[in-house]
């Protein structure tokens, strides 16, 4: 999955009230927040991620951070869990 911004009005994408920058924005701060994972509802859905982040994880052994928050090694087929709600949101913003 790969996300850009676009510009969508006469002042482009970093403008109060257009494009996706200010989406992007909070997706990187979150991307980049420090969060402790719980044992909890997390390990009951399957969670979005870039694919090359998922490649990345693969060869270096490096941990993944989902949408939603989730920092994990992924080592289970997604399609045994249903999407998880939370990145299904941001997803869904990103998108527009």
């Amino acid at each position: 999955m790969t996300f850009s911004s676009t510009p969508t009005g006469p002042g482009g994408p970093d403008e109060i009230g257009g494009g996706t920058a200010i989406l992007d924005r909070e997706l990187e701060k979150l991307l980049n927040e420090e969060q402790t994972d719980d044992p909890g509802d997390h390990d009951k859905f399957s969670h979005y991620v870039r694919k090359e982040k998922i490649l990345e994880s693969a060869v270096t052994g490096k941990a993944v951070r989902a949408l939603c928050g989730k920092k994990w090694l992924p080592n289970s087929n997604p399609d045994r869990f249903p999407v998880c709600p939370n990145c299904k949101a941001v997803y869904d913003k990103m998108k527009g």
